[in-house]
Formats: C-alpha cells, structure tokens, sequence
C-alpha cells in the first residue's frame, strides 16, 4: 500500500511556523496589528501539523518512487492550505476560494493575484506574499532532489556523481541547496540595497527573484527601477533564477568538480548570449533595447514581471521563451532548454543519418561528453506532449467563462509555465478576482501541474490507469 511521506513534509510546515512567527516580530515592531492574529492561527496550525507528520510513522522501507510523487503532490495541496490562512483571516474579507488562489499562486511561484491595488494593502501580508513564494520555490527544489529517480541520467550527473541518491546524499545536497538559496537570497537583497531600493522593497523583490515568483510589493516596478543602471542590474539579478542553483558553487569548487557538473549552464549561457545578439541586431534600432532586454530576461526566467513597456510585436515571441524555461536544477519553470534542443539535436542526426547514411552522427551536447539515450528522447517527447495536451484542456476549460480564445491561450500557457501576466504578453490587466469559481479552480490545479515535473503525471497515469 503507498503511503504519503508526511516527515518530509513536516519540514516546511515547520519552516512556515517560523516564518509565521517573524512575521510577528515585523508586525509588533512596526505597529502593524490589522492583520496580526492571522499569523498566530498560521502559526499555531502549522505547528500542530508540524508535530503531527513528523511523530506518525511513515514506515521504515525506504519511499518507492510513487510514494515520493504522492507525497511531493500532497504537498502543493495541503502546505497552499496553511499558507491561505492570513489572507482568510485577513481584514480584506476574502472568500476561501480567493485566499487559496492567492496561496496556490504564490506557492508555485505564478503571480496572478486577486488584489488589483497592492497599495492598499497590509505591509505584513504583503510580506507574507512575497515569503510564501520563497517557500514554494525552496520546496521545489527539494522536490527535485526527492524525485530524483524519474530524471534522466544526463540531468543527474549535473548535480552529483553517484547513480542514485542514498539517504546521506539526499541530506547532503538537500543542506547544500538550502544554503545556497539562502546564501543567493541575501546576495539579490544586498544588491537591491546597494542601487538605492528601500528595505521593505529590496527584501520582497529578493524573494520573489529567488524563488521565480511573479508577487511585487508594489503596482508598478517601473517607478523604482527609474535609472537604466538599475534596470541593468536588476535584469541579470533575474538570471540567477534561470541558472542551476548549483553553478556559482561548482565555480568556486571548479578544481573538485568534472566539466558534465556545468554542461547545462554553458549551453543554457550560450542561448542567453545568442538571444541578446539577435535581439539587438534585429530590435536595437530604438532607445527601448534595455528595456527589451529585461522583459527577454525575465520571460526566460519565468518571472515574467515588466516595465510596462509595450512590445506588441514580439508578446508571441516572449511565451516562446516563456515555454522553453530555464535550467533543470533551478525555479524556473518551463519544458526546460537542454531538453527542448536535446529534441532538435536528435530529429536534425536522424533526418541526416537516412541523407548520409554512411556518416555517423553524434547525439550529444555542446560542453559534454556524454551522449543521450533513445530513453531520454522518448522523455523529453512525452514532456512536451503532455503540456500540449494540458495547454488544450486548460484553454478549454478557460474558454468557458466567456473570455476571448487570444486571452485564454496566453492565460494557459502562463498558467502551465507558472509565469506572471504582465504587459510584455499583453495579458497585464487580466481580472483573476471576478473570474468565476470554475474557472479559478481550474487555474489552481493547472498552476500545479505546471509546478511539478510534467513526467509525473505520465508515471500516475501509468500506475493506476495501465496496471498492466
């Protein structure tokens, strides 16, 4: 029988338990009690469950592969629950439905938001926006490491060398990736501070950077980004959610570390320094380039925040970018760039091989020796067929409400790619308050299906639709 692994995820019920608590610090010292009790009810409940998971015995064989994916999903539905609560109790008068929308859309680090004025409200609750983003993106990442076993064995050689994760090695590079995220969470709010942000404002954007999240404590981000040197500065601090977690720490151990540890982001460096040329010889002509390279740097980091500069030409452009995502071992979302050219690599060799048959053609890539495995191509194929199909299904259900077909496809692939409607796809003032509850149900369950390795769903309908 499987079982839901509730140990692990009494970790981040503790972790928001003590975020809970800082954020009643905040409050308290700031004077900001509208909102204050709803973080004791989170705290209090989030440590009861905390408790609860961690005392009840999930058995001592080791989680088989279904019972991980069980658990990992559990997750995007029980912890968005607990994380719903401040903006239920809040002062706001938010019905369930809105204050779990707001919690899903923040835990997979989306951003569509059912408040239209972020001015009114709250300090602390906007901080707790911003904060449950940053779990979301640190559960992501573990979830990863959890779900190991579904990857395939190129993706896993860029994170570790051994063939599978025992228990210490799951502990290890789970205690590496916490540091990391938040070593790298301190270094983007440092940097903020450093280009003149406020303190209030440089802790929210850090969070939100980190974890690819699409929540501002603000309407408007165009007024605190007014100079072009910290637009600059903000763009490349985007691309730190678009490269593996683990690439500046395999810099700095570089003498200890084999070249396949860094194939993904070479490739994945290669793409940003090739899209930037193109960009700027084809679009450089006017004085909006930097602009135009922000909005090309948060689409491929799946923020998809703007500056409210309109680029209607190139809004199908973007979702492109959008949809090919970031690296693998990073919050980006997407159907993942080495995976995506791993495809045209392989179809290119086989329409080559029956034009030169007697030439042998190599399936691998830039920076590595490794090749890839007919395996992998059948993965990766099977990924992108399972978006397609829940891009249909989710426009489908969307079209419902009435909206019009342009909307709800860009809608759906944002919503699948866990990416922020902004001005840059057209789609900025999008209604996600009034929409109807069919609608917004489908929103949830789509943001995390979007959020979740897209394999997994193919694994469960696998094990519980074909037993055979």
């Amino acid at each position: 029988m499987l079982k839901i692994r509730l140990k692990y995820l009494s970790i981040f019920l503790a972790l928001i338990s003590l975020l809970s608590f800082l954020n009643i610090l905040y409050s308290y010292y700031f004077n900001l009690y509208l909102n204050l009790n709803t973080y004791f009810y989170t705290l209090l409940i989030s440590g009861v469950f905390a408790i609860i998971f961690f005392k009840l015995k999930s058995g001592k064989n080791r989680p088989n592969l279904f019972e991980k994916i069980l658990t990992i999903l559990f997750g995007y539905i029980f912890i968005p629950l607990i994380l719903s609560v401040p903006f239920y109790f809040s002062i706001y008068n938010l019905t369930f439905l809105n204050a779990l929308f707001e919690s899903v859309s923040g835990f997979t680090s989306t951003g569509f938001s059912i408040f239209i004025n972020i001015k009114q409200i709250d300090q602390s609750l906007i901080m707790w926006r911003s904060t449950i983003q940053w779990i979301g993106g640190l559960y992501f990442l573990f979830s990863i490491i959890f779900l190991i076993d579904i990857y395939d064995e190129s993706l896993k050689r860029s994170l570790t060398n051994f063939i599978s994760l025992n228990n210490s090695e799951v502990i290890k590079q789970s205690v590496k990736i916490f540091i990391l995220y938040f070593s790298l969470t301190f270094f983007i709010f440092i940097t903020c501070e450093i280009i003149g942000l406020r303190t209030f404002d440089s802790f929210n954007l850090a969070l939100t950077l980190i974890s690819s999240g699409g929540f501002l404590p603000f309407n408007d981000i165009s007024i605190v980004l007014n100079t072009d040197l910290k637009k600059i500065i903000f763009s490349a601090l985007m691309l730190i959610s678009f490269f593996s977690i683990f690439f500046i720490y395999n810099l700095i151990l570089f003498k200890n570390r084999d070249k396949n540890f860094f194939y993904e982001d070479y490739n994945l460096l290669l793409y940003v320094i090739i899209l930037v040329l193109v960009f700027l010889l084809f679009f450089g002509y006017n004085n909006d380039f930097i602009n135009l390279i922000f909005s090309i740097f948060s689409s491929i980091s799946n923020i998809g925040i703007s500056l409210n500069n309109e680029f209607n030409n190139l809004q199908f452009i973007f979702l492109l970018l959008v949809i090919i995502g970031g690296s693998f071992f990073s919050t980006s979302s997407g159907l993942r760039f080495i995976k995506i050219y791993s495809l045209i690599k392989f179809s290119l060799n086989q329409i080559l091989s029956f034009s030169k048959p007697r030439n042998i053609f190599m399936n691998r890539l830039l920076f590595s020796k490794t090749n890839f495995e007919m395996n992998e191509i059948n993965k990766y194929f099977l990924s992108i067929i399972i978006f397609i199909i829940s891009l249909v299904v989710l426009t489908s259900l969307v079209a419902f409400s009435g909206i019009d077909f342009e909307q709800c496809l860009k809608i759906s692939i944002l919503t699948l790619m866990n990416t922020v409607n902004s001005s840059i796809y057209g789609i900025d003032d999008f209604d996600f308050q009034n929409i109807n509850f069919f609608t917004k149900y489908s929103l949830i369950v789509f943001m995390i299906v979007g959020r979740i390795e897209l394999l997994t769903l193919l694994l469960i309908i696998k094990k519980y639709l074909f037993k055979n």
